[in-house]
């Protein structure tokens, strides 16, 4: 019966899904990260020239805005997920671009931080939207027996994406004031820039993906019971292992995006004596290896993911990110060699930990439910996110720059231990059939 399943470059997928359905997911996977890396990355930027906020309180403040905007997430991201099983994908996708770019057009026009915050709070209920579509859907459109090789697809544009906005937009700055404009005004025509890709991206949603929400979708119970059917999902051990994964993962994002940046830029400017906008296209080029990284691991992490235990696969994806993120303790530079071969390893198990978490998740989750688990799923990886900023901000200013990224190594570690101790109790969820199946022993 398998070989006569329908095949789209290479995925076994669902027979309604079409090639624009494909191609509209994979554009808003490279969309979302590149936007989802480009905010955090500009925002030390942003705090010198328009705030003026003096570097030695710039770790707190990003901390802070982090921890807010994921209290919207938070609050929000499980709520999607179950409205996404009511109205559909397309709906919640599409419309969580439209709010992040009219986020991104206010955002460098904010003159306080009050401003900023409330700019920071609209950004985040749209890429909460946004980010729990992106798993939801491909495990819609794609059969469990190619979810690892539609993950590595998708870690390769989430590392286009990513590197774009690592290579391109944080420079954008730079290159308009060589131009001639003002540092103000360089800033805004880049997030002008940055709205416009985002309502593009929309546009594309709106027409590429499914129109109809899921057919198993008939019964629409009520949101409250679809939000306690997702934590109640945890029972299974798969499910409450990718929902500490997605914390990690997610909470790896949020180091990297927020305090990488914000060290190399002060870095920048504080000990070697640079312009914010020259110290960021500086930074953005450390950053560019990292992603690079992530974009050659990503297949290679979505083809170990099909052929191994995916329990096993997280482990190994937890084991790089203990040596990346636990060596900067000893980086002294931050622009030198040590650092670079680290930023390597932080790239590779960042995008492990979102591909094995993210096919884990879509392995273990019951189809009735699917929307509601993964959006629990998106929900600790929110959680992730504000522990990252908060802790991780305090660590930054207080102990030293690698602070954050240590806290996580030893974060992620935690997480490896009980991989290791549950691996063997995970039963893989036949999610096309809507049952355990008894024949799982590859997966097993």
């Amino acid at each position: 019966m398998g070989e006569n399943r329908k095949r789209i470059i290479g995925l076994s997928v669902a027979d309604a899904v079409t090639s624009p359905n494909l191609f509209a997911y994979y554009i808003a996977c490279l969309a979302a990260i590149m936007l989802a890396t480009f905010l955090p990355q500009s925002q030390a930027f942003l705090l010198t020239e328009y705030l003026r906020i003096p570097e030695s309180e710039q770790g707190v403040v990003s901390g802070d805005l982090n921890f807010w905007g994921e209290v919207v997430i938070i609050a929000t991201v499980g709520l999607f997920g179950a409205l996404s099983d009511r109205v559909g994908r397309r709906v919640v996708m599409a419309g969580g671009f439209v709010v992040v770019g009219i986020a991104f057009w206010f955002y460098p026009r904010a003159t306080t931080f009050g401003e900023l915050l409330a700019y920071r709070l609209v950004y985040s209920a749209g890429i909460a939207a946004v980010t729990c579509m992106i798993v939801t859907v491909v495990a819609d459109y794609v059969r469990n027996a190619s979810r690892g090789k539609a993950s590595g697809y998708m870690g390769i544009m989430n590392g286009i994406g990513a590197m774009i906005a690592a290579f391109v937009l944080i420079t954008l700055p730079a290159h308009f004031i060589a131009a001639g404009m003002t540092p103000l005004d360089a800033g805004i025509a880049t997030f002008n820039i940055v709205a416009g890709i985002a309502m593009l991206t929309a546009l594309l949603l709106w027409f590429g993906l499914q129109k109809r929400p899921p057919k198993h979708l008939e019964e629409r119970p009520g949101l409250a019971r679809m939000i306690a059917d997702g934590i109640g999902a945890a029972r299974d051990p798969g499910i409450a292992l990718a929902y500490g994964a997605s914390f990690v993962a997610r909470g790896n994002l949020a180091v990297v995006g927020t305090f990488l940046a914000l060290w190399l830029t002060t870095h920048g400017t504080g000990e070697l004596g640079m312009t914010a906008a020259d110290a960021l296209a500086r930074a953005g080029m450390i950053i560019g290896i990292s992603y690079t990284a992530a974009l050659v691991g990503a297949p290679l992490f979505g083809i170990l993911t099909d052929r191994v235990n995916r329990a096993t696969a997280l482990g190994i994806t937890l084991l790089v990110a203990c040596a990346g993120y636990g060596g900067t303790y000893f980086v002294t530079d931050p622009f030198g060699g040590l650092m670079i071969a680290l930023m390597v390893l932080v790239g590779l198990s960042e995008v492990g930990c979102i591909i094995t978490s993210g096919v884990l998740i879509a392995q273990q989750a019951p189809v009735r439910i699917r929307g509601s688990v993964i959006g629990i799923f998106n929900l600790t990886g929110a959680v992730g996110i504000l522990v990252a900023s908060k802790v991780g901000g305090y660590l930054f200013d207080h102990w030293k720059a690698a602070g954050p990224f240590v806290f996580f190594g030893l974060i992620a570690l935690v997480v490896l231990v009980w991989a290791v101790l549950i691996g063997r109790r995970i039963r893989p969820l036949d999610v096309d059939a809507g049952r355990h199946p008894a024949h799982v022993n590859r997966e097993q």
